[in-house]
C-alpha cells in the first residue's frame, strides 16, 4: 500500500515545532494569553494548552511534546494525540508557531 508523501506544511510526529518570533505571551494563573503582533489578535490557551506553549519555547518534536503530556496528565494516548495535533494546527493557522519537517535524503 502506498501512502501519499506528506505535505511540507503538514504537522507530523517528527515535526520540529517552536513558537513564532512575532508574538508575545503571558501566563495568567496557569493559562496563557498570546498576542500575534502581526495580526493584533489575542489567543487564549487553557492549562494544558499553556503547558504545550511553554514546551514550545525551545524547539521540540511533536513526539517529545506528546510524551511529556502523557507523563504529566491522565489522558489516553489517542485522545492526547488528537488534541495535540488539533492545538498545533490551530496555533499554526494563527501564525503563532513554526513547523519544520525534516526531508528524507
Amino acid at each position: 500500500m502506498s501512502y501519499p508523501q506528506p505535505d511540507q506544511h503538514e504537522i507530523l510526529e517528527s515535526s520540529l515545532v517552536v513558537v513564532a518570533e512575532d508574538q508575545i505571551s503571558s501566563d495568567l494563573g496557569g493559562e496563557a494569553v498570546i498576542l500575534n503582533m502581526k495580526s493584533g489578535i489575542y489567543h487564549g490557551l487553557n492549562e494544558v494548552g499553556a503547558r504545550v506553549w511553554n514546551l514550545l519555547e525551545q524547539p521540540k518534536t511533536v513526539k517529545e511534546i506528546k510524551q511529556v503530556l502523557l507523563e504529566e496528565y491522565e489522558v489516553e494516548a489517542e485522545a492526547c494525540t488528537n488534541d495535540l495535533f488539533s492545538l498545533l494546527d490551530n496555533l499554526k493557522a494563527a501564525g503563532l508557531i513554526k513547523v519544520i519537517n525534516e526531508t528524507a535524503a
